[in-house]
């Protein structure tokens, strides 16, 4: 994929510089879909892909249950399958996270039970041998389950999302500009930071305080960075008040879009999102430019105050 560093990138303070604008972030957006579509043909994201395939799709009950025993797992796998799929294995001590799995057996055809139930019941079924029944679900039973951080081993294939270039002052430029989107931000040690691989969250302050908090892992790479702490604006902008897990995918795509977009204007190399993109709508996409309006408002929002920061 081509870099995106475009420096010299400027707009200056006259009647048409929203057009300027405008235009300039459709014509990236519009090369972003072409990364993506670069990236989903690549045999990096084709690898990644495979991996990621091998994880278990769970229901919306058990995803709750993991969210709530282990808020910041990314990929569960049972204890065997980390063993015989990815070749890690559950650190000693690691407590497990306790989800409900489905019973798959016989199945009586009238009464539905196993043929263990299937006798305490008054079903009078007798029309085949049990054995020759099919299979089907009838129960749930509690089943152990590990997050990827709990285990060690090989390391599972990763996407290069991070941006990369001179970031200069812009990351006290994009902290200092806090107070004037309304948000709390606080850049955490990577020590202290609690919350597994992810490279931000953007949440509520308090149950007391509804202004959003913004919170990054501090590293080395000042460039992604910076991207980070874009990209968890644009969540803090847009997606504060929405609770819709089933939009998740796309509220990332819009606040990537954006991180790409303004780490672009100021001359970073963010042709890395076209990866985190293709991750997280691989099927689709054209839904960076089904949203272009919302990105490139808040793209042009976040411009202004880090050029007021300048």
């Amino acid at each position: 994929m081509a870099t995106t560093s475009d420096s010299s990138v400027s707009f200056d303070q006259t009647d048409t510089r929203s057009d300027e604008m405008n235009s300039t972030i459709e014509q990236w957006i519009d090369d972003l879909v072409a990364g993506v579509d670069d990236a989903q043909a690549s045999g990096e994201f084709q690898e990644w892909l495979d991996v990621q395939s091998r994880f278990h799709d769970y229901s919306y009950r058990n995803t709750l249950l993991i969210k709530r025993q282990y808020p910041d797992a990314t990929k569960v796998a049972g204890y065997r399958t980390w063993q015989e799929e990815f070749d890690r294995h559950v650190q000693e001590g690691e407590s497990a996270i306790w989800i409900w799995a489905p019973i798959i057996t016989k199945q009586c055809p009238e009464c539905e039970n196993s043929p263990s139930y299937h006798e305490d019941t008054d079903c009078e079924y007798d029309e085949t041998p049990p054995e020759e029944w099919s299979e089907g679900l009838v129960g749930f039973k509690p089943a152990p389950v590990f997050d990827v951080s709990q285990t060690e081993g090989e390391p599972l294939p990763d996407l290069d999302t991070e941006a990369t270039g001179d970031a200069g002052d812009l990351v006290g430029r994009l902290t200092g500009a806090a107070d004037e989107l309304g948000v709390t931000v606080r850049i955490v040690p990577e020590a202290e930071w609690t919350h597994g691989e992810a490279k931000g969250i953007c949440e509520q302050l308090s149950l007391v305080d509804m202004q959003p908090r913004v919170e990054v892992r501090d590293r080395e790479n000042e460039a992604d960075l910076a991207r980070t702490l874009i990209h968890e604006y644009a969540h803090a902008l847009l997606h504060f008040d929405v609770d819709d897990d089933t939009e998740r995918s796309k509220r990332e795509v819009e606040a990537e879009a954006v991180a790409y977009v303004v780490g672009r204007y100021c001359g970073l190399d963010t042709s890395g999102s076209a990866f985190y993109l293709a991750a997280w709508e691989s099927d689709d996409p054209e839904i960076v430019r089904d949203r272009l309006d919302r990105i490139s408002s808040t793209a042009e929002k976040l411009i202004d105050v880090v050029e007021d920061g300048a």
